[in-house]
């Protein structure tokens, strides 16, 4: 099974592709090794980049989720969405009699897992947490797949596909309640979904038409991810076989560092160079302090550098953070042709190309605050985040960190 094009047939033509899932075997383990763990992985870890990385601004308040905290959180979600699909699986074949159906748990396994495709897919909305609220879009078309299914995979009339879909939705909804109440243990999650999906001419492409602008996903790109992808979760089937407890959890690293090694893939940059990559002083304002972190999780590693400066009034923040492995997801971002233009009475926010990299900016119009992130090619994102300092003055003390001698870095192998 080619990942790629099952996604976009699931998602395009839903109606015509559930009859060939159906007839496709239905081990669990197929079903997770061959699809879940790669899908379940894009909303988590673009939800890492987006929370802990880009951050979530509004109202004069801007929010980030430590490094380190968001790396866990990152791992606890992709766990338990994981979780989650098997619970409704179970939960759609014991309703299956109950609407004339036929009970099979293969079949209800493919059911949940095809059908929350896209779920998954919608979750790159999370690289830019402004587009968070694009979930109940996705939601519904999500409902929708699963409608479609239904009939051809559990087996019961379509006249009764509406209310078994019905009672599945809300009997997930509990299940998630349950789950989400664990996942809020470490950190509140977020969601984020698609809206209307198409197809485009040459390489394969994915288009994602949004209430803020169109989306196109190169998925030459998604492709790569897809074999790599492919050929770590082979290794981590053959390590499961074995009984080696220790190479399959090394194999299941392999897979999730492989979601983002296509594009800049590798060990993060070392805490210590980005560190030597912040000036002592940036203009006028010197630094104050700085804070180094680095952490792994599941075989993902990261690392951050930022420094304090300040003069006077002014106040100055450049942060650095490397991905490693997960490059690959981030510069994703910098290949989606997104923008965002938004402006209030209070504040200005603006996403748009700056020849491969995209940029983020948020200012403040009283002039208190501003913020800038780029996420550059090579899936390193840079920030400057300052307080009473202008738009320009801010755009030119992030330029002092060479943007372009970042892009040229080269990630140390994976040991």
């Amino acid at each position: 099974m080619n990942l790629i094009q099952r996604v976009q047939d699931i998602l395009l033509k839903p109606n015509e592709t559930w009859p060939v899932i159906e007839q496709e075997p239905g081990d669990t383990t197929a079903v997770y090794n061959n699809y879940l763990i790669y899908l379940a992985a894009i909303p988590a870890i673009a939800g890492f980049i987006g929370l802990s990385l880009v951050g979530v601004g509004g109202f004069g308040m801007h929010i980030r989720v430590p490094f380190v905290s968001g790396l866990v959180q990152m791992v606890v979600g992709y766990v338990l969405s994981l979780v989650a699909v098997y619970v409704l699986a179970l939960i759609a074949n014991a309703l299956a009699p109950t609407f004339a159906g036929t009970k099979n748990m293969g079949a209800a396994l493919k059911l949940v897992a095809y059908g929350s495709t896209a779920g998954f897919v919608g979750g790159i909305f999370n690289l830019i947490p402004m587009l968070g609220m694009l979930g109940l879009l996705a939601a519904i078309y999500s409902v929708y797949l699963l409608y479609v299914g239904v009939p051809v995979m559990m087996k019961c009339p379509k006249d009764k596909a509406g209310a078994y879909t019905a009672v599945l939705i809300v009997c997930g909804i509990v299940a998630m309640i349950v789950l989400g109440a664990i996942s809020a243990i470490f950190m509140p999650s977020r969601g984020a979904m698609l809206g209307g999906m198409g197809r485009s001419g040459g390489a394969p492409e994915v288009t994602i038409n949004t209430p803020n602008g169109e989306v196109k996903i190169d998925g030459s790109k998604m492709d790569e991810m897809a074999r790599k992808m492919e050929e770590a979760g082979k290794r981590m089937e053959q390590a499961q076989k074995s009984g080696d407890t220790a190479a399959a959890g090394k194999a299941m690293g392999d897979v999730m560092g492989a979601l983002g090694g296509a594009v800049g893939g590798g060990a993060p940059i070392p805490g210590a160079q980005l560190k030597a990559l912040l000036p002592e002083a940036v203009g006028a304002l010197k630094r104050e302090s700085f804070e180094v972190q680095s952490g792994e999780a599941m075989g993902l590693a990261g690392s951050s550098a930022q420094a304090r400066y300040g003069a006077g009034e002014q106040k100055l923040q450049l942060s650095i953070n490397d991905l490693g492995a997960m490059g690959g997801l981030a510069a994703l971002a910098g290949a989606a042709q997104m923008t965002v233009d938004k402006e209030t009475e209070t504040q200005i926010e603006k996403v748009y190309k700056q020849g491969g990299r995209t940029v983020k900016e948020e200012y403040r119009k009283d002039g208190s605050s501003g913020e800038i992130t780029v996420i550059l090619t090579n899936g390193v994102v840079v920030e400057a985040k300052g307080e009473h300092i202008e738009p320009a003055a801010l755009k030119k003390q992030l330029d002092s960190l060479d943007l372009a001698a970042i892009e040229a870095i080269k990630r140390p192998a994976k040991p």
